[in-house]
């Protein structure tokens, strides 16, 4: 019995070691607004702002503004009075219902209510999709680059991550001869994020197709995270993976956060693109139905807001989100193209950052992509993200969600610094 909890305690350990020791966004981008030097001035003797090209929130510049009746909704479910108790733990039915109805648009099937689960943002989605697959022996294919809170997920729920490449020569498309190298019986999910964070990437119909197929091919589903659903700016329309559910299982995960400028707000979906029925099962449907029994959803005056959100919200306001990051994504690629030590090797088409290569042989005295972003950050009071943060060391992830004023800036610096 002894060697039993000791052999229990060991497996703990070494989850909780996974655990601790991945890196976050949050946490490193903390740590680099830490290192700022207070008496850091420019020129004039003046302290330098800061300027953040490190975090996806777009709430923090004057260029994106979440829609009035955006905001009528959720003041109007308030008023009602009617929303001060507990939602249904799955989330409030007319929720469930426009969010279902809103993403059936683009798919060649009908959602239902109960393929639809409200999480609290994506990021709980990202957790519910792990927790729901994890088994002894489980392994999960991730993307890398990618978005490290799936690594902190999987640690937690002692499941083994393999990465598959994703190829920036191609469009940062998925390295699909890898993932069939990696697959093996015990895989229990493909995950890809489209539009992409952090390279900034929309996969076409066809590569989306291939996924599905390859997916199909080695006998596991595919996570769909589309928590930038829409925000594509390039020559390719976003597709959700769900156009392909009738050739592999797909969880798709979402959110209200990016497209309609509300990330604070938490409020995301869980939904189960499954025509064939395979989640329909009803163990896998009540395993479901018990995982959201212990967890808390978004207040439920927000949950009552979606539908009045969803049908309400007029196109043009979409339409000038998505020329803002255009417009915004070209002034980072034209000022980056002046910066030597940095290479930008696709132009992005959706989402909100960048990755871009750091050539260190041009740099004297820096290490790596972290010392770089640690000392840009102390010279020049600049924050990006170090590559190694997604799972590329000696990239940059660069966020263009930003003020055009700001992000010049911060190029300029970036370019000063790399002179300096």
């Amino acid at each position: 019995m002894e060697s039993g909890v000791v052999a229990v305690n060991n497996n703990i350990n070494n989850y909780e070691s996974k655990a601790t020791s991945t890196i976050t966004i949050k946490g490193i981008l903390s740590l680099l607004m830490e290192s700022i030097d207070d008496e850091n001035c420019d020129g004039g003797g003046s302290k330098k702002r800061v300027i953040s090209l490190g975090m996806g929130d777009p709430t923090l510049t004057t260029l994106f503004h979440t829609p009035k009746v955006v905001e009528e909704a959720v003041a109007d479910a308030l008023q009602s009075r009617k929303f001060h108790g507990y939602a249904p733990t799955a989330g409030l039915l007319q929720a469930r219902i426009a969010i279902a109805e809103y993403l059936s648009r683009d798919l060649p099937y009908q959602l239902s209510r109960d393929d639809v689960f409200i999480t609290c943002g994506c990021t709980q989605a990202i957790d519910v999709s792990v927790a729901m697959l994890a088994r002894p022996g489980a392994n999960i294919l991730l993307p890398r680059p990618g978005f490290p809170i799936y690594e902190l997920c999987a640690a937690f729920r002692g499941v083994e991550v393999r990465h598959y490449d994703l190829l920036p020569e191609k469009g940062w498309e998925v390295d699909l001869d890898a993932v069939e190298a990696l697959a093996d019986q015990n895989t229990v999910a493909l995950a890809i994020i489209n539009p992409g964070n952090p390279c900034g990437n929309v996969y076409s119909y066809h590569h989306l197709e291939k996924i599905a197929e390859t997916a199909k091919r080695v006998g596991t589903i595919v996570i769909s995270d589309e928590v930038y659903g829409h925000l594509a700016f390039g020559s390719k329309p976003f597709v959700p993976m769900g156009v392909f559910g009738s050739t592999v299982p797909v969880l798709t995960l979402g959110s209200l956060s990016k497209r309609w400028i509300v990330p604070g707000w938490r409020l995301g979906w869980f939904v189960t693109n499954d025509p064939s029925g395979t989640f329909r099962e009803p163990k896998v449907v009540e395993r479901i139905k018990k995982y959201f029994d212990l967890l808390g959803g978004p207040a439920t005056f927000l949950q009552a807001a979606v539908p009045q959100i969803i049908a309400n919200t007029e196109e043009i306001f979409f339409e000038k989100t998505i020329d803002n990051l255009r417009h915004t994504a070209d002034i980072c690629c034209k000022e980056i193209e002046d910066i030597p030590c940095i290479f930008c090797p696709y132009k992005p088409e959706g989402s909100m950052a960048m990755m871009v290569k750091l050539n260190l042989s041009l740099l004297e005295d820096i290490s790596d992509d972290i010392d770089f972003c640690f000392k840009l950050a102390k010279e020049e009071s600049v924050i990006i993200l170090p590559g190694t943060a997604v799972g590329l060391k000696d990239w940059l992830r660069i966020t263009f969600a930003a003020d055009p004023s700001a992000l010049g800036e911060g190029m300029r610096r970036i370019k000063s610094f790399y002179q300096s």
